[in-house]
């Protein structure tokens, strides 16, 4: 006898839908203010002003100031641009090094694919966030090493998602027939399997984006990532913790602008997943 199942189709997908419309909107909604605050607010975010530190939320700053007297909206703001976009700057670089590696050991195999296993198995021995802190001590302390030690962690995942894909696809048929149409390695790699690919590979990139803002602000939070007087969310963490007792609201703020863009990314992971059908393994 069948069970009937209760779920809606229809509902499920327009909830979806809108998960994927509010998560890119907050997006573009941080992306636009961070250019607002760069392009027309009057306030520059290293100028400082002892006399004004540490004041309450006012017509002229509607955030108040922090220990240094600089408005805290204006650094918010560009904090968002600078947390975002190294971190959209780090998984861009993790895919354009991660994407053409698996595809050349998943199709060519052999030599080189050993190499590549080897390769990975000696990143996956240790978490993510443990090589990313070491890495990022022996390279020095700023946003540049900082998102370097990210690439070379994050580009192993992608590079494995990639070759485990291309390795299933290339015992398929259409992919024989191309073979034996002539057709060169590259324009099958290029023509054939990438579409197959680009869905796993933008559900794991969705999925990682909150990772990695996560991980950029978690060690600038420790003095490893964005040095002062730059504005960056982990950092002005950093900055406002000894005034946690007095203006709690200068943690609190940065805060919730990380937990609210990571929350986002994820849902637009689960969006991205439900609508290309991938399997949940992808986030492993």
């Amino acid at each position: 006898m069948k069970t009937i199942s209760l779920r809606n189709p229809v509902t499920k997908s327009k909830k979806h839908s809108w998960q994927a419309i509010i998560g890119l909107l907050f997006v573009l909604l941080v992306i636009a203010a961070s250019l607002y605050a760069f392009l027309v607010l009057k306030y520059d975010h290293t100028l400082t002003d002892l006399r004004g530190r540490l004041q309450g939320a006012s017509a002229l700053h509607p955030l108040g100031t922090d220990h240094l007297g600089r408005d805290v909206l204006t650094r918010l703001l560009l904090g968002g641009s600078q947390t975002l976009g190294y971190s959209l700057l780090a998984l861009s670089a993790a895919l354009l090094i991660g994407i053409p590696f698996g595809l050349i050991a998943g199709y060519k195999r052999g030599w080189i694919d050993k190499l590549f296993m080897r390769i990975a198995d000696a990143f996956l021995a240790f978490p993510d966030t443990i090589v990313a802190i070491v890495l990022s001590g022996l390279l020095g302390a700023g946003i540049g090493n900082l998102v370097l030690a990210i690439v070379i962690v994050k580009w192993v995942s992608y590079a494995r998602l990639v070759r485990s894909t291309v390795l299933s696809e290339s015992q398929k048929d259409y992919i024989r027939v191309a073979k034996t149409n002539g057709l060169s390695d590259g324009r099958i790699m290029r023509k054939h399997l990438l579409p197959h690919i680009a869905g796993h590979v933008l559900v794991l990139a969705s999925l990682d984006l909150g990772k990695i803002i996560l991980l950029i602000s978690s060690l600038s939070y420790i003095g490893l990532g964005a040095q002062p007087p730059t504005p960056e969310w982990g950092a002005m963490l950093n900055d406002s913790r000894p005034y946690f007792q007095s203006r709690p609201e200068l943690m609190v703020y940065p805060g919730l602008a990380i937990v609210s863009i990571v929350l986002l990314a994820n849902m637009l992971g689960d969006y991205l997943r439900d609508r290309f059908d991938v399997k949940k393994e992808v986030q492993s």
